[in-house]
């Protein structure tokens, strides 16, 4: 296993590509954007993404970012080969993450069991439900593009079906044939990605209910806080105190 810590340049894009081995990609600063397989994934600060081996995938830094970034042999993985997954990071493996990635010596026994505890503590993390699936068929995919758009939109889904130029009955059929869910959970789903990367980039909980639609802050932290186990308080982004870094 290697560790890396990276800091790339603001907003930046790591476009489509897929290596032959498995990452680990954990933000210790700031939200990154990773789509793979049909489904979009928002990575808060001190949540990690998996990424399998040879799986096409695109990183996208939200605002300034800072992460670690851990490379993992397929014969080694601790987590499925053919599907991501976003998880819980625990404080041991923010340690282990950090202490790792400043060793550039060559193995040693230390460095050997570190990376066997790591593997074991990425084995048994806390999936977290990040995850907003997104349509082929293209009237859906008009739909989802323009709530997207406009997440606070208020419109229901007979409003999005007059808009569309498909039924209402087409429309619901399509969420929950392709994506496996009904209209109000996915837009739940949207709205929670989003308000995640809005809270990164520094708005206020306040901005954030109302840029999504919610009536007050109070209903906007209970859906939040009933979704991930913790307020949008948590997400504050907070400056690194480590300055140096292999660039990407």
């Amino acid at each position: 296993m290697q560790v890396h810590l990276r800091i790339p340049p603001v907003d930046g894009v790591v476009l489509w590509h897929q290596h032959p081995w498995g990452q680990m990609v954990c933000p210790r600063m700031g939200n990154i954007r990773v789509s793979a397989a049909g489904t979009m994934w928002i990575v808060p600060t001190f949540r990690a993404v998996w990424i399998p081996p040879s799986v096409d995938h695109e990183v996208v830094m939200l605002g300034r970012v800072e992460f670690h970034v851990a490379y993992v042999e397929p014969r080694s993985a601790p987590l499925p080969l053919k599907a991501c997954r976003v998880m819980a990071v625990t404080t041991l493996m923010q340690d282990l993450l950090e202490s790792l990635a400043l060793q550039n010596e060559p193995p040693t026994l230390r460095r050997q069991l570190q990376s066997r505890l790591l593997l074991e503590e990425m084995r048994e993390a806390e999936g977290l439900p990040l995850g907003l699936p997104l349509p082929a068929d293209r009237r859906l995919a008009n739909l989802c593009d323009a709530l997207i758009d406009d997440p606070g939109s208020i419109l229901t889904l007979s409003g999005w079906a007059r808009r569309i130029g498909a039924s209402e009955r087409t429309l619901a059929r399509l969420f929950t044939d392709e994506l496996g869910t009904s209209f109000g959970a996915w837009r739940r789903q949207l709205r929670l990605v989003r308000a995640i990367d809005l809270l990164g980039r520094g708005m206020s909980i306040t901005a954030v209910s109302v840029e999504l639609g919610y009536a007050n802050a109070t209903a906007f932290t209970w859906m939040f806080k009933r979704a991930l186990g913790f307020p949008p308080s948590r997400l504050s982004n907070k400056p690194s105190n480590i300055r140096t870094a292999i660039p990407l």
